[in-house]
């Protein structure tokens, strides 16, 4: 191709279609799996420009980005750096992306109900799980303790009368 080559709107990476308008960095965070930290170190390893807008790669350039978010466990970076460290199954550290992401954590949730653990417990019965208090927040269905302000005055209104009686 040559160095004039012409803007893509749609960029086509890991199975999903990309904003071809975004940042780099900001296009490739929006893959499920895939945060601004990770998008930014990928992108300093393959040598681009993060402020480049993404459908102006051309399709090398996102022939390696696909290759470096999909086989990231090649690429050396710090284990911590990936969205599932010590996977209780196999014990190694990779990064997931999309469906593979949401099948993992499905799963894991469902061990944890399985074993009955208290995070299984609190996920079961559709409550907080990580300590957030519920007195006030998380609720569902029908709003209780709220007054409209003119059913107040009304209210008001209406002992007044009676007391005047």
């Amino acid at each position: 191709m040559s160095s004039a080559q012409e803007f893509r709107h749609l960029v086509r990476i890991a199975g999903r279609d990309l904003d071809g308008s975004k940042k780099l960095i900001v296009a490739i965070s929006d893959l499920r799996g895939v945060g601004y930290n990770f998008a930014s170190v990928v992108t300093s390893r393959l040598g681009l420009d993060p402020r480049v807008r993404l459908g102006t790669l051309n399709e090398e350039q996102v022939r390696e980005v696909e290759k470096a978010i999909q086989n990231a466990a090649k690429s050396s970076l710090p284990g911590w750096y990936y969205n599932r460290r010590a996977d209780p199954d196999t014990g190694e550290t990779k990064q997931l992306l999309g469906s593979d992401l949401d099948f993992v954590i499905k799963g894991d949730i469902d061990d944890e109900k399985n074993i009955q653990s208290w995070k299984g417990v609190r996920h079961s019965l559709g409550l907080k799980v990580r300590g957030q208090r519920t007195r006030t927040t998380g609720r569902k269905g029908r709003t209780v303790g709220v007054r409209k302000a003119a059913l107040i005055a009304a209210a008001k209104e209406s002992g007044e009368k009676k007391e005047e009686k």
